[in-house]
């Protein structure tokens, strides 16, 4: 089975990991092929004006970085071996697509995450994918 994981660093990704982790009959017994990815959304076209292309890039990485630096070491942890990507683009549409364009039969992912509008958002990212993506998806609530 190909799982796709969307994880952003915040606290909503722990929960999903720990419940992934402890669900050892469809995660941990059976090989699958579990991929965990980050989506920096993409700077503002003022602020990338200030940038040349590799500081954008720099940025970007130094950005999925951060949000996955927690993710590998639990992988590491459980022995796992994820597959890790990070993209730039819209979160909830970036996800919907991966899942669709490259045949996975599962996403899960938290329920809530880190959004620039704080409360106003959370969980609007889940919404998007759940409403443009036709793959199952798993939402583990805190």
């Amino acid at each position: 089975m190909k799982i796709l994981m969307p994880v952003d660093g915040s606290e909503y990704t722990r929960y999903m990991l720990d419940y992934a982790a402890a669900q050892g009959r469809w995660l941990g017994n059976t090989p699958h092929e579990v991929t965990f990815l980050t989506v920096v959304p993409p700077l503002p076209p003022r602020a990338r004006g200030f940038m040349d292309e590799a500081e954008a890039q720099a940025f970007y990485r130094n950005e999925a970085a951060g949000a996955l630096q927690r993710v590998v070491e639990f992988a590491a942890r459980h022995s796992w071996q994820p597959t890790i990507v990070h993209r730039v683009g819209q979160p909830g549409r970036v996800i919907a697509d991966m899942a669709v364009e490259e045949g996975f039969d599962l996403i899960v992912m938290g329920s809530h995450g880190h959004s620039a509008l704080g409360a106003l958002l959370l969980g609007s990212v889940t919404s998007q994918v759940l409403a443009q993506c036709r793959v199952p998806v798993l939402v583990v609530r805190r």
